[in-house]
């Protein structure tokens, strides 16, 4: 019997995941190659082109039947964030099976996406299957660090390849919320904030640890990165925040004030820390560096902060920042990148939504705007309208959003394969 999609997609996202991709330290090389070798298999040709060194993507065009129409974009990433395995109750990059799960650093983050793309399209290149329109497919680099060595490094310089798409999917979507036996929300990502990586520096006169020493660079840095850290920023509801709120009350049956946020955030379960990111800007400090010696007053101390902007909120926010640094503290850029937004509608969201609703008759698809950023920020500038769509059953118990960059990363093997059925339903009538 000839293997099928479903088939086949643990065994590629277990052979995905035993190759270490963590992001700066292996490169992603070996992965895009593997890639390769899977899409030729069955007769898709590819490319891999390479960023820097070992920083390489691989890029291949699935004819569909209708060549006139535009294509569609599906773009993952191979990188994943380091893992450290005494953390861990498996080895983060053996690729176990157990449970009803894959473990592994990139299950849901997002291998899983990669080993479901693959199996259907090489399905369909076996049987002899075509899309309504052309795929292209993006397995991309450097999605963790900023896609520098990535998607934005493949949208300024080979442009070409993508510049005829007017969709694409990717993370972070489609993902079930279980209200209860009966319900089920699927979050369809339409948008995702902003990201401002931000380096703080301050300086001032060295000295000996013993003596009294009123300008302290260390001092000075550290309250501002305190005021920073604990501001607390105004909630502002954006219009896919308001979507949300009315289909989630059209769903239970309440009646949901967007702006009155506790009494609807509670309803989403898990997936509230996550969408709690989503109604207001954050500035979350993640990392600190001064001194090399105990009783040394260093002359210099910096301060990485992680900030996130929702849609048209960034020049508010940069203005908030700059109220908070402390006298001879400056702050520079180390990642700047824009936030994107799109609508809920159109074919390509009604086919989504069907996809869904036909594999899971308690499926209810909602949009949702994603407190993280992924490789959307690239391809939106070329003119696509970006969603996130990784469908997963996901079972009740399971706490999804702690996965991302977590520890124990894992996905249900049953998810997977309703992931592989539902992107067959999407790809055949998009």
């Amino acid at each position: 019997m000839a293997e099928t999609a479903q088939d086949e997609v643990v065994d590629l996202l277990v052979d995905l995941i035993r190759i270490n991709t963590s992001n700066p330290t292996h490169p992603e090389r070996p992965a895009a190659e593997w890639v390769a070798e899977k899409l030729d298999d069955v007769g898709i040709e590819s490319q891999i082109i390479e960023a820097a060194p070992g920083r390489a993507s691989t890029i291949a065009r699935v004819e569909g039947a209708d060549p006139s129409r535009p294509p569609l974009l599906i773009h993952c990433h191979l990188d994943v964030v380091p893992a450290d395995a005494s953390e861990w109750s498996v080895d983060p990059f053996a690729g176990e099976v157990k449970d009803g799960y894959v473990w592994g650093r990139g299950a849901v983050d997002m291998k899983d996406m990669d080993a479901m793309t693959l199996a259907l399209v090489r399905e369909w290149a076996r049987t002899g299957r075509k899309p309504p329109r052309d795929i292209v497919l993006a397995f991309l680099s450097d999605e963790e660090a900023g896609g520098r060595l990535g998607a934005h490094y493949l949208v300024d310089n080979h442009a070409e390849l993508f510049a005829d798409c007017t969709e694409a999917i990717s993370e972070v979507g489609g993902f079930s919320i279980t209200l209860d036996e009966q319900v089920r929300l699927y979050l369809i990502q339409t948008a995702e904030k902003g990201i401002n990586w931000l380096r703080l520096k301050a300086s001032g006169p060295p000295g000996h640890g013993s003596m009294v020493h009123r300008d302290n660079a260390v001092t000075r840095l550290a309250e501002t990165v305190t005021r920073i850290g604990s501001h607390e920023w105004p909630i502002v509801v954006t219009d896919t925040v308001r979507q949300t709120v009315k289909g989630l009350a059209t769903v239970t049956g309440r009646d949901l004030d967007p702006e009155d946020v506790d009494s609807w955030m509670p309803l989403l379960g898990g997936a509230a820390r996550m969408i709690g990111a989503t109604i207001r800007n954050t500035t979350n400090p993640t990392m600190l560096d001064a001194g090399y010696k105990a009783n040394v007053i260093p002359s210099k101390a910096e301060a990485t902060i992680d900030a996130r902007f929702l849609p048209g909120q960034e020049e508010a926010m940069l203005e908030t920042l700059d109220s908070l640094l402390g006298e001879g503290v400056q702050r520079e850029f180390l990642v700047q990148d824009i936030a994107v937004e799109t609508g809920f509608d159109g074919p390509l969201v009604d086919a989504m939504a069907a996809a869904l609703r036909a594999e899971d008759p308690a499926a209810h698809p909602l949009p949702y705007l994603m407190s993280g950023g992924t490789d959307a920020k690239s391809f939106s500038t070329l003119g696509m309208r970006c969603f996130g769509f990784s469908p997963l059953k996901l079972r009740p118990d399971l706490d999804f959003m702690s996965l991302f960059h977590g520890i124990d990363e894992r996905v249900p093997i049953d998810g997977l394969k309703f992931g592989v059925r539902v992107l067959d339903r999407v790809l055949a009538d998009c």
